[in-house]
């Protein structure tokens, strides 16, 4: 059965609600189709797993956003295929739905770059699922080590990646070995507990200025983290982890932050692809050599009107997904397409509590500490999905930060 619209979305990230959103708002018909009935916001993950914040922050039914937009249909299926040329997408229950338009914003995987047994035994984080198996993992490791007093060690984790989600999810492993743990479990099995950051290249946050990555490697250092930088990853066993200069780590989990590739739909799309496998979209954010092909999010390498390459992050997402949709519109009445214009936020990375480094703006304001997680924690609630997602982050992270309580229920399988 095929199903027609004007325009077919693939993905409910930034990018695609986003594009939605601005779509609905000029009344045109749009379906927007994910695997997931929910919106995830990716760049809080991290707290998820290391149960800061619970799920039900960093997620909102896709139907509510749009539940008064009447020109957005939902669709929760997973897509088996699409067609460029046609603008056609097949779900994995047969169905096909056609469009006038196509956008393809429907996110990226974990890159192991080929590195045995990454795959296998490391733990990604860049979705829901993957946040939850994460913390379940730290959790039953943590168990495992209060059960068995005799034990040498404590929980070892290796962080692979030295970029914001490396430094991220290892400055909050690190808070919770020293701050929560003691009362949970107990200060000797906090004691034994280490945390390791590993990169290939010599040093941390490669975006940002040199000042940042200094006050980022003193933060980490002081809150605990073991870095082990300039000396990539050959393989990961279920108890070690080994690096190309013959150095061996010995590891109970390994959390896997070392990159991202488009998944196999854009693989397989027959567009050409760049770095990451993702499509060096043109300058109106359009698939080149297909007409009515638009990519955006994680599946693209996008540039602003400059020709100065965007950074893979949910602001900048978002933007690109306005001006699709603005793009669109004007391609559907007649009009022609303009050029991305980038409005330039910065970067920002979390190194626990009430420290985080930010550069602000094209000029690159730099800004650390305190200061840093104030305005970390103020653009953070502002890109939440919903009120209730903000207020009950907000509240958690006053809990979190103030009582050092942890009462959120990590769900899912570590296996």
């Amino acid at each position: 059965m095929e199903t027609t619209t004007e325009v077919i979305i693939v993905g409910g990230g930034f990018a695609g609600v986003a594009c939605a959103r601005e779509l609905g708002r000029r009344g045109i018909r749009t379906l927007l189709i994910d695997k997931n009935s929910y919106h995830q916001f990716q760049p809080l993950l991290y707290q998820v797993a290391a149960s800061q914040i619970g799920v039900s922050e960093v997620t909102r039914p896709l139907r509510s956003i749009f539940h008064r937009t009447n020109t957005v249909k939902v669709l929760t299926a997973e897509v088996a295929s699409i067609d460029v040329n046609t603008h056609s997408v097949t779900t994995t229950d047969g169905h096909t739905y056609l469009g006038r338009m196509l956008v393809l914003a429907n996110g990226a995987e974990a890159n192991f770059f080929d590195t045995p047994g990454a795959q296998e035994h490391g733990y990604p984080l860049y979705s829901v699922r993957d946040a939850t198996r994460l913390g379940t993992a730290l959790v039953s490791a943590l168990n495992t080590v209060n059960n068995e007093p005799e034990m040498e060690h404590g929980v070892r984790v290796v962080v692979v990646g030295g970029g914001p989600t490396g430094v991220e999810i290892s400055g909050a492993i690190a808070e919770s070995f020293r701050y929560v743990i003691p009362s949970y479990f107990s200060p000797e099995v906090a004691e034994k507990c280490s945390v390791h950051l590993v990169d290939m290249l010599p040093n941390v946050l490669p975006p940002f200025d040199d000042k940042s990555k200094a006050y980022a490697v003193k933060r980490l250092t002081r809150m605990g983290v073991k870095l082990k930088l300039g000396s990539g990853v050959t393989q990961i066993t279920p108890g070690s982890v080994t690096f190309a200069d013959g150095a061996n780590l010995p590891a109970d989990i390994v959390v896997w932050a070392g990159g991202l590739k488009a998944g196999r739909l854009i693989a397989e799309s027959g567009l050409t692809l760049g770095r990451g496998g993702r499509v060096d979209v043109q300058p109106d954010l359009k698939a080149p050599g297909v007409e009515g092909v638009y990519v955006l999010g994680d599946t693209a390498n996008m540039t602003d009107a400059r020709g100065d390459k965007l950074p893979q992050l949910g602001s900048t997402a978002q933007q690109a997904g306005k001006w699709a949709a603005k793009n669109i519109a004007a391609e559907l009445t007649g009009g022609s397409t303009k050029p991305f214009e980038y409005v330039d936020k910065g970067y920002m990375a979390m190194i626990g509590r009430g420290s985080a480094v930010a550069e602000l703006g094209r000029k690159r304001r730099l800004v650390h500490g305190p200061i840093a997680f104030a305005a970390w924690l103020a653009v953070h609630l502002v890109l939440l999905s919903g009120v209730r997602q903000r207020a009950t982050a907000l509240i958690s992270w006053a809990e979190d930060y103030l009582t050092h309580n942890r009462s959120h229920v990590v769900l899912g399988r570590a296996d």
